[in-house]
């Protein structure tokens, strides 16, 4: 089958020299040119009203304005006019993909999901969260009844798992190896516990995790999601900052283990018989290309699982 997958240019927004490589959006839709099994298309930008069912009008309209700055810039970049118009494309980039999954089974983004963005402030180089901001506009419509997500970034999902208490259609499963709370990573997660609630549960992997380690956690994590109540979408965040040769990663975990874990993930939701739709996410490592391929392996892990 053909994967459609949402890609626009204006998704890079001007940054600076930034550890986040924006450019990697660009460079995974280069690679995919000429994939068979891959269709990419525009999406349309998130609308503001859209933002506002889960985020503070005063926020939106710093990030839409640059004032207050330390509002506009509490994700950490550096505020332009580019900014706002740039995460509305990601976020539309996010729904758009959650709303082709419903139809075809399967679907990617080429966006990060911004799994760090409260209410009202950004962090960790998220704006607006885009997998609630999904969530919570394909519950009002009616298309689903409740939505999962599979966060497999290297950091812990805060923001998310703020928002999750308030949306009981909603479920949030962390599995991480790097925290992060209130703007700051903490490379060891025994340095800062969270409380999991009925609907957000998180797994931490200790330094050191390998392949084994990741997997173990996954198969004790997504039976929880079932628990919770079978979803009628996953979410997955494919990150690619466990990576081992990631400045911020303390795990042992190459690009075949990587493609491995989005292997199961893609077919475990299809042997479960849910639609997934999965995003890009973090990944800083200094040479960029090694960012690119684990992003690519995931289009091959979903080729060989929905082929």
């Amino acid at each position: 089958m053909t994967i459609t997958t949402y890609y626009h240019p204006g998704y890079a927004a001007p940054i600076g020299d930034h550890v986040m490589p924006i450019t990697k959006f660009g460079m995974v839709a280069d690679g995919l040119a000429g994939n068979a099994a891959v269709r990419l298309a525009e999406p349309e930008p998130l609308t503001e009203a859209d933002l506002r069912r889960v985020h503070t009008s005063e926020y939106i309209e710093a990030v839409r304005t640059g004032e207050p700055r330390a509002l506009a810039e509490s994700q950490k970049m550096s505020w332009s006019p580019e900014l706002f118009p740039s995460v509305r494309l990601t976020g539309g980039g996010c729904l758009a993909a959650a709303r082709r999954a419903l139809e075809d089974g399967v679907s990617a983004a080429l966006v990060s999901g911004f799994h760090h963005a409260h209410a009202d402030h950004g962090e960790g180089f998220c704006t607006f969260n885009s997998l609630v901001v999904t969530a919570d506009v394909l519950h009002a419509a009616g298309a689903i009844r409740r939505i999962a997500v599979l966060d497999m970034d290297l950091h812990y999902g805060n923001g998310t798992a703020s928002l999750a208490p308030a949306r009981p259609y909603l479920f949030n499963l962390s599995i991480y190896g790097n925290d992060y709370d209130r703007n700051q990573a903490f490379r060891d997660v025994s340095t800062v516990r969270h409380v999991d609630g009925s609907n957000h549960r998180s797994i931490a992997l200790p330094n050191g995790s390998g392949r084994a380690e990741m997997l173990e956690a996954m198969e004790r994590g997504l039976p929880q999601i079932l628990a919770w109540g079978r979803p009628d979408l996953i979410l997955y965040q494919a990150g690619a900052d466990p990576y081992r040769e990631d400045p911020y990663s303390p795990l042992e975990l190459d690009h075949d283990d990587l493609r491995e874990r989005d292997r199961r993930a893609l077919a475990w939701a299809k042997e479960e018989g849910i639609p997934i739709a999965w995003v890009l996410a973090g990944g800083y490592t200094k040479d960029t290309s090694q960012v690119v391929r684990v992003h690519l392996s995931t289009f091959e892990a979903a080729r060989e699982v929905f082929a």
